[in-house]
């Protein structure tokens, strides 16, 4: 069975389906539908989470073989399969076929695939995925369309812009849907509910200082204090909405917190950077402060966002920038003498 991206909500709250193919090359909806159908699963008890990602030398037994074993303690469980190069081999083939002709109990299925052209949509493994699953085709933003979607986005956050100034958003974004849903969260972040100015969005497009935002958060996480502190006041004397950078040093944490946990458990560090999304040169800097930052640090850090957020928002005393200060010393003074004394023991 063939759903819309747009239908998928309105799907869960009726059924839940054993098996979900997601098909498509935008990132941005693909992983909006993942996680919708992940959060879905979880409410209904599928409690436990198995993540395969298929590249050359992945064994397609192991799918199999975890299809076909119970959890001991009797838990749902969800089968998240990804296979980015679209093409599973002879081999592969074989096994979606196999697996869609038993699909194994106590579990929801998803399968990640990139847009799959007419002779791939002919093969027997993709025509079994059809018939077994439900099959989600998630088409690009069309040029023309982005500005009605960036309005359409705005509006999920009680905010909206004129023609002209959605225009001038999709013109910035050049049709890249994760930049343009980055500027809408910003948005959300500087400014109340209501009608956005053309002023107000383009003081957040055009200011190319905003990306500051991220280096001072790769500073927190290398250890680098002078760096951190010097960003830091750089953005205040700039503007900055300090909630806009506690969001983004919030999530940076949460990202290690996934991590570290992840690793604590024996996971593939490779599979971590990708389920949480870091790519390129980030990756070696991000793993380096998982394994040195411990589970406890991390986890005191979001409790310390957390109290900046309420300094921001009037609801607990304290000096927002003097805090966000703080947050960064640390993840850079506190572990870096941390792992001084380990070395020297």
């Amino acid at each position: 069975m063939r759903i819309k991206f747009e239908q998928l909500p309105r799907h869960l709250q009726k059924q839940t389906a054993p098996l979900y193919t997601l098909l498509g090359n935008e990132p941005l909806l693909i992983l909006e539908a993942a996680d919708l159908i992940r959060t879905h699963a979880h409410q209904q008890g599928y409690t436990e989470r198995e993540l395969f990602t298929v590249d050359h030398h992945f064994d397609w037994s192991d799918l199999l073989n975890a299809g076909n074993h119970l959890s001991l303690f009797g838990d749902r469980k969800i089968m998240d399969i990804r296979i980015p190069s679209g093409k599973p081999g002879k081999e592969g083939g074989k096994a979606i076929e196999a697996y869609c002709g038993a699909l194994p109990p106590d579990t929801l299925t998803l399968i990640t695939l990139p847009r799959i052209d007419k002779q791939g949509q002919a093969t027997k493994w993709f025509k079994a995925l059809e018939s077994a699953s439900v099959l989600i085709p998630v088409y690009a933003v069309e040029r023309d369309q982005l500005p009605g979607w960036i309005g359409q986005r705005l509006g999920q956050q009680q905010q909206k812009a004129d023609t002209d100034t959605l225009q001038f958003l999709a013109d910035k974004v050049e049709g890249n849907l994760l930049a343009a849903h980055q500027e809408i969260k910003k948005l959300a972040l500087l400014y109340p509910g209501g009608h956005l100015t053309f002023d107000q969005v383009k003081d957040v497009v055009l200011n190319v200082a905003r990306y500051d935002v991220y280096q001072l958060s790769e500073a927190m996480i290398s250890a680098d204090t002078p760096r951190y502190a010097r960003i830091l006041t750089g953005l205040r004397g700039e503007g900055t909405a300090p909630l806009l950078i506690l969001a983004t040093l919030a999530e940076q944490i949460r990202q290690l917190i996934f991590i570290r946990k992840g690793l604590d458990q024996g996971q593939s560090a490779a599979q971590l950077l990708q389920a949480a999304r870091v790519w390129g040169d980030r990756q070696r800097i991000v793993m380096a402060a998982a394994k040195r930052i411990s589970f406890q640090s991390l986890t005191q850090g979001l409790s310390c966002a957390a109290k900046i957020d309420r300094v921001i928002k009037g609801a607990a005393q304290g000096d927002a920038w003097d805090e966000l200060l703080q947050l960064g010393l640390r993840f850079t003074i506190h572990e870096y003498w941390h792992s001084r004394q380990m070395t020297d023991s």
